[in-house]
């Protein structure tokens, strides 16, 4: 029975002492920390073709931009690389009442992601076909990235086909 209590006893010990040794020690750094510089972004200017901000256009020139880069400047006329960006096109679609067979007009939302620019093929395709006096594309959530790598939101930009 001593030789059991006398195992027990080093079995308990030999735990305390692995945990002790196990511990790192704690190390004293006296580097500071880094400090990063404030940086202010430019005042950015987003451009489809010759168009800013909200533009209020006819068909044969809707058109064109489609097929047309989205481009980012800042004031200076520095340009930037476009890292992402969404379009919303607001067609006019109708819709059908089942039960009364009551054709209504509403406004439909398609959109999609885009890394790069000009739109896809897909997309530059389908709006030449489908659009109408009365919709509207709309160029939102745009990030610029500058030459050092920072990226910043670039301002929206819509486009509306007017008669």
């Amino acid at each position: 029975m001593a030789t059991n209590v006398k195992y027990i006893l080093a079995f308990t010990l030999s735990f305390g002492l692995t945990t002790v040794l196990a511990q790192k020690p704690k190390t004293e750094t006296n580097t500071k920390p880094t400090t990063f510089q404030k940086y202010t972004p430019p005042k950015l200017i987003s451009m489809l073709g010759i168009r800013t901000d909200t533009a209020y256009i006819y068909m044969e020139e809707a058109l064109q931009l489609v097929t047309l880069p989205l481009r980012v400047t800042d004031d200076k006329k520095n340009a930037y690389t476009i890292s992402s960006y969404m379009v919303v096109y607001k067609r006019r679609a109708v819709t059908e009442d089942e039960a009364s067979g009551k054709v209504s007009p509403i406004i439909s939302n398609v959109s999609g992601r885009f890394k790069a620019t000009p739109l896809s093929p897909i997309w530059i395709k389908s709006l030449t076909e489908q659009l109408r006096v009365g919709e509207e594309l709309h160029f939102l959530d745009i990030v610029a990235k500058d030459a050092q790598g920072r990226l910043m939101f670039a301002p929206e930009l819509r486009i509306i086909v007017k008669k």
